[in-house]
């Protein structure tokens, strides 16, 4: 493209909400304008013919290990960091980066420095303070100065719960990172959510129940994630759902991890949908770069895989073409309903004013033909890497 202007003519928009058949102007890598005919005059400017895709916002992918993950096998299974153009070419154009097990080899500086590089790159990334640990591990020593004082940290996370690699916290240690979290977001202006790493032990959701009704810690100060590992854990995040809480699922599996239990990210949408979850109380993220188990035909342990962040955009479309929920819906919770939850108001809508994270994807088979992040579509970050030295 030539110019900082671009225009997105006759493409059928879904904001996420359906809007129709619109143009879409943008500049500057903010949406201007959106219409039913635009014709911009005295200014020169680039065209995308839309007719035949849908242009929807770019995914919000809530959990992506930015820095690299895994290294629960040995040093050798540690995974690499996220590349940018792998980020969009999978259509997510914004990651929220975290810790995991690993807060030894991986720390926090590692962390901010990989976002602010894939920033560079015009990928919108940001991250988490924390990790599986408790007591928390922080860049400056707290939860709350850590969102106070460093502008690409939302929240706390992954905390471990029910899972054998955590640190076990009691109900009050959990509600102590809650209030934390909570203070440190309203004096920044953050959401301060609380990733909870979601285990398979039969503990399950209730020290987060506990932790929200014996302290005052709001039931949505908290992200509960993997929730898709088993069905009783599916079915405690329905119950969790229904007295207001949020549940995010996990779209990075493997047929071995699905013959142990592993519910798709689809099947297990179709499962919150069809109980009548809304989609404003469900998020899909892809786990992205995380470490995934790989067993032979006897159930040996031979390596592991890298989750992939390709996997939202791949569950989107089986949650839409396999078991025929509405587009609107589905995109909700990889789009608007993300964007909500970490308080980031210029993401996940298509709406005047909002950040030009944009998808075109084709009508029949919702495969993405162009992202465009910051209003910059995708081929030139594509010429730019190329072109580093």
């Amino acid at each position: 493209m030539s110019t900082d202007i671009l225009l997105i003519r006759g493409a059928h928009v879904m904001a996420p909400e359906d809007i129709g058949i619109r143009d879409v102007l943008i500049a500057c890598g903010r949406i201007i304008a959106i219409g039913d005919t635009i014709r911009p005059s005295g200014i020169s400017f680039d065209t995308i013919d839309g007719r035949g895709r849908y242009l929807v916002p770019g995914l919000v992918d809530s959990l992506v290990h930015i820095s690299g993950g895994g290294g629960e096998g040995g040093f050798a299974t540690r995974t690499p960091p996220l590349i940018a153009n792998a980020a969009f070419a999978a259509g997510v154009t914004t990651v929220i980066g975290a810790l995991g097990t690993d807060d030894v080899t991986r720390n926090h500086a590692d962390l901010l420095g990989t976002a602010r590089a894939l920033r560079s790159q015009g990928l919108s990334a940001y991250a988490l303070t924390g990790s599986y640990r408790v007591p928390v591990r922080t860049l400056t020593g707290s939860v709350r100065d850590d969102l106070v004082l460093i502008p690409e940290f939302l929240g706390v996370g992954e905390v471990a719960v029910a899972d054998h690699r955590g640190s076990q916290p009691t109900v009050a240690e959990l509600a102590r990172i809650g209030s934390d979290a909570l203070a440190g977001g309203l004096l920044s202006g953050k959401s301060g959510t609380v990733l909870i790493h979601m285990g398979d032990h039969a503990t399950g959701l209730a020290p987060l129940i506990a932790a929200s009704s014996e302290f005052a810690v709001p039931i949505r100060q908290w992200l509960p994630t993997h929730i898709n590992r088993q069905r009783r854990l599916l079915d405690e995040g329905v119950l969790w759902a229904r007295q207001g809480g949020r549940v995010d699922l996990t779209t990075s599996t493997t047929p071995e991890l699905i013959a142990a239990g592993d519910l798709p990210g689809a099947v297990a949408l179709d499962v919150l949908f069809s109980a009548g979850i809304p989609s404003t109380q469900v998020s899909m993220s892809s786990d992205g770069q995380a470490s995934l188990p790989v067993f032979d035909e006897h159930g040996r342990f031979k390596g592991l895989e890298i989750a992939p962040i390709s996997s939202l955009i791949r569950d989107v479309q089986s949650a839409v073409r396999d078991f025929r929920w509405p587009l609107a819906d589905v995109l909700a919770t990889v789009t608007s309903t993300p964007a909500e939850c970490w308080h980031l108001p210029q993401k996940g809508h298509i709406r005047v004013g909002a950040d030009a994270d944009l998808l075109l994807l084709d009508h029949d088979s919702l495969e993405i033909t162009h992202t465009i992040a910051a209003g910059v579509s995708r081929d030139v970050f594509e010429r730019r890497a190329v072109a580093q030295p």
